[in-house]
């Protein structure tokens, strides 16, 4: 992250330098998530393997945004044929890391510690626990979940603080404050990001990178006056519920981070719901947290940014809630 934000200020000719931010935060959550799935140890081989998913998530976003052809997937055109390829090396990859991996999840320097020392990666958990068709979906999952969802929270809560300069300002007296204007935040620091945090809760509940999630009713359940028999296929609108004004008040459509202060709750427990709830929570919920507070911070630190007159505020899905014609910001170093 550091790297990154060395190349902007390098990059602010005249003291600006005006980047799309849905482009530029693309490179914060890969290294993390490929980090902390295969561990400083395989992370080389573990980089390869997400690389090919990106590429993967790129085409399957696209076919997303056409018309719909029944069969068109299986026909031999070019774009099916790289998607194939991509999938098969994916897959390969992945299987033949597994395959070099410990049974029991640990590696040599791990069992010299007795077992508890060390940071030990999600492989070295799934490991003894899945198969290594389990653990080949899971790991997939990890990368297009965590990096698209990411990047998604960090644009708009980017857009979203450029739009409103007092939140922005607030924001980053709070970072001088608490972790000062060199430093990078470290797990001390990030439960006294109190403001940071609610920004990244507001910018959730006006632009959850998933827009709906899908769940099925394991028992017959009356809702609102109508029976929903066990074994029905549930579409919850998250967006809709985030910005209902019945839960939220007459500017549920403002952005407003106060309303997640320590003395306020939502009207209901499941009003907000960015990543799901229940025993079906997102498992990446407290990573993405985490790692969207360090990037606002560190961004907050060093730059002061507006949205450039380019920018057109368009939200749409395609797979995740993304801006239509991109974020283009403009930052100043400080």
């Amino acid at each position: 992250m550091r790297r990154m934000l060395d190349e902007l200020a390098a990059k602010a000719v005249g003291g600006e330098a005006e980047v799309d931010v849905a482009e530029w935060f693309q490179r914060v959550p890969q290294e993390v998530i490929t980090f902390a799935t295969f561990g400083r140890r395989n992370y080389e081989d573990g980089r390869v393997v997400f690389e090919l998913q990106d590429e993967l998530a790129g085409l399957a976003a696209d076919a997303h945004s056409k018309v719909y052809i029944p069969g068109y997937r299986f026909l031999p055109l070019r774009r099916n044929l790289r998607v194939w390829h991509l999938v098969r090396e994916i897959r390969k990859g992945l299987a033949a890391f597994i395959a070099n991996l410990p049974k029991d999840g640990r590696d040599d320097e791990q069992r010299r510690d007795g077992g508890g020392g060390g940071m030990r990666d999600l492989m070295s958990f799934m490991t003894p626990a899945m198969t290594t068709e389990e653990i080949i979906e899971e790991s997939k999952n990890f990368f297009f979940a965590g990096k698209e969802t990411l990047v998604s929270l960090l644009t708009w809560a980017t857009v979203a603080l450029a739009m409103h300069p007092e939140w922005q300002d607030r924001a980053r007296q709070e970072v001088l404050a608490v972790v000062g204007r060199d430093d990078l935040p470290t797990k001390d620091h990030l439960p006294k990001l109190k403001t940071v945090g609610m920004i990244v809760n507001e910018t959730l509940r006006l632009y959850p990178p998933a827009v709906a999630m899908i769940r099925t009713a394991n028992r017959d359940v009356e809702l609102g006056g109508c029976v929903v028999p066990a074994g029905t296929e549930l579409l919850i609108p998250i967006l809709a519920v985030h910005h209902d004004e019945e839960h939220w008040g007459a500017d549920a459509a403002e952005f407003n981070p106060a309303r997640f202060g320590d003395d306020r709750r939502p009207r209901h427990q499941m009003a907000f719901m960015p990543f799901g709830g229940g025993e079906r929570v997102c498992i990446g919920q407290n990573l993405a947290l985490i790692e969207a507070k360090v990037a606002l911070a560190v961004v907050l630190q060093r730059f002061a940014f507006r949205l450039s007159p380019a920018y057109v505020h368009a939200p749409r899905v395609l797979m995740i809630l993304n801006p239509q014609y991109g974020a283009p910001v403009i930052f100043r170093p400080l």
